[in-house]
C-alpha cells in the first residue's frame, strides 16, 4: 500500500471516496541544495544584497519542490523582481532609522514609530504575497485575513513601540546609531540616569509577559485565514496551552543556564579570580579561556535544547489544532529528535566554517516536514476537480499583492 497516500477510516457520510491520510515527504538532498546556496551567497556578497531577492526565491522553490503531499510537489511562483521592490522598501526602511540616529533624537523616534504602524500592513501584505505564490496540483494557497485584522493582532506590540518612542521623548534620552556616549553621572545625578533606564525596562517587563500571548494572536491570526480551493481553515488552539509551553520553556532555561553559571563559578574560584585569592597568571588565562568557552557552548545549549524543545511543541500543538471543512492536520515531532539533530548540525556547521549550512537545513526541513500528515475527510481528487471546476486554480488572490512585500513571516 502507498504510504503516503492510506484510506484510514470509512467515507464521510455524503462526502465522495474514502478518509486518506497523507504524509508529506522531503525528497531533497544536502548535495543539491548546496549547489543552490553556494550561488545565492557569492552573488549575494558581489551584488552588495541586491541578489538576496532572487536567492530567496531560488531557495523557496528548492524547498518547495522537495517538498510532497500525496506523491505531488509543492510549488513556488514568486516574481523575484516584485519582491526586489519590496525588498528595497523595507531597506528604504531601516535605512531610515539608522539615518534618523544621526540627526536628533525626534527623527529617532518618528522612523521608530513609522516603522511601528507599518508593520502590521506589511506583515499582512507578505502573508498574501507568500500563500498566492504557494501551489499544490495547479491550485494556489489564499490568505484570507484582513489588513484590519492584522493591525488588531499586531496592536500590542504596536502600543509598546509608540510607548517607548513616547517616554524617550519624555526624559529626552538619545537613542540610534548616532547617539552620543552617555557620560558617567555623578552623585547628584544618579537619579536621572535611572529614570533614563524606566523605559528600556518597562519595554522588556512587558515584552517578556505579553509573549504568549502576543504568539498565541499571530498563529491564531495566520492557521485561522489559510485557504486552498473552497477549504478554508479554523483554529482551535488556546492561548493556555501557549502559555504552559512558555513557562516550561523558561524553567528549562533557567535550569540549564544555572548550571552553566555553577560551572563558571566554580572554574573561577579555582583559578583565583576573586578578588583577594592566589593563582598564577597562567592559569588564571586558561580559566578566563574555559568561560568563554563554555559561555558559547552554553549559547549553542541554549539554542538546541530549549529552542529546539519549542520549536517542536508549538508544531505540535499548532498543526494539531488547523483545521478545515475536510482537512485535518496533524504533527507528531519528537523533542528528542530534534535536539540532536539541532546539536549536530551546529557543531557539523561550526567544524566546516559554516559549510554544513546547506545539509543542516535539509535535514531539519526533512525532520519537521515529514512529522506533518493531512487528513482529508474528501477525496483529494474531488477537491481538486472541484477547485478547478470553480476557478480556483488561477494565480490566486493578489498575487502580485502591492509591493510584492515578503518580509518572511
Amino acid at each position: 500500500m502507498d504510504t503516503e497516500r492510506q484510506p484510514v477510516g470509512p467515507a464521510d457520510a455524503g462526502m465522495p471516496g474514502a478518509h486518506v491520510e497523507m504524509r508529506l515527504r522531503f525528497v531533497g538532498t544536502g548535495s543539491e541544495y548546496f549547489r543552490i546556496w553556494i550561488v545565492n551567497l557569492l552573488l549575494t556578497l558581489v551584488t552588495l544584497g541586491l541578489y538576496y531577492p532572487f536567492a530567496k526565491v531560488r531557495r523557496l522553490r528548492y524547498f518547495h519542490g522537495a517538498t510532497e503531499v500525496g506523491g505531488h510537489p509543492m510549488s513556488f511562483h514568486a516574481d523575484p523582481w516584485k519582491m526586489l521592490r519590496g525588498y528595497l522598501l523595507m531597506a528604504a526602511l531601516m535605512g531610515a532609522y539608522l539615518g534618523a540616529g544621526y540627526f536628533s533624537l525626534t527623527a529617532t523616534m518618528v522612523a521608530v514609530a513609522l516603522i511601528a504602524l507599518l508593520w502590521p500592513a506589511l506583515w499582512h501584505s507578505s502573508l498574501r504575497f507568500r500563500l498566492a505564490n504557494t501551489g499544490w496540483r495547479g491550485l494556489r494557497f489564499r490568505f484570507t485575513g484582513s489588513a484590519r485584522d492584522a493591525y488588531a493582532v499586531m496592536a500590542l506590540p504596536t502600543l509598546v513601540a509608540l510607548g517607548f518612542v513616547g517616554a524617550n521623548l519624555w526624559v529626552d534620552v538619545p537613542v540610534g546609531p548616532g547617539a552620543p556616549p552617555p557620560a558617567g553621572p555623578g552623585p547628584e545625578e544618579a537619579g536621572a540616569a535611572w529614570l533614563s533606564l524606566l523605559p528600556l525596562v518597562l519595554a522588556m517587563v512587558l515584552f517578556f509577559t505579553v509573549v504568549p500571548l502576543q504568539l498565541w494572536l499571530l498563529r491564531r491570526y495566520q492557521h485561522s485565514h489559510y485557504a486552498l480551493g473552497a477549504e478554508r481553515t479554523a483554529f482551535s488552539a488556546r492561548l493556555g496551552a501557549f502559555m504552559a509551553i512558555m513557562a516550561k520553556a523558561v524553567l528549562l532555561g533557567i535550569g540549564l543556564m544555572g548550571g552553566l553559571a555553577l560551572v563558571v563559578v566554580v572554574l573561577a574560584m579555582l583559578g583565583g579570580m576573586w578578588d583577594g585569592a592566589q593563582g598564577s597568571g597562567l592559569s588564571k588565562a586558561l580559566i578566563y579561556v574555559a568561560v568563554v568557552a563554555i559561555m558559547g557552548v552554553g549559547y549553542v545549549a541554549l539554542l538546541s535544547t530549549v529552542g529546539a524543545w519549542v520549536t517542536t511543541r508549538l508544531q505540535n500543538l499548532v498543526w494539531g489544532h488547523t483545521r478545515s471543512a475536510h482537512l485535518a492536520f496533524a504533527s507528531q515531532l519528537r523533542a528528542r529528535q530534534l535536539v540532536g539533530l539541532t546539536i549536530r548540525n551546529w557543531l557539523l556547521t561550526i567544524l566546516t566554517l559554516g559549510l554544513y549550512h546547506p545539509f543542516a537545513a535539509v535535514a531539519t526541513a526533512r525532520l519537521r516536514l515529514e512529522a506533518v500528515a493531512v487528513h482529508f475527510t474528501v477525496d483529494p481528487d474531488h477537491l481538486v476537480a472541484r477547485a478547478g471546476a470553480a476557478g480556483e486554480s488561477a494565480a490566486g488572490d493578489a498575487a502580485g499583492d502591492l509591493l510584492g512585500i515578503d518580509i518572511g513571516l
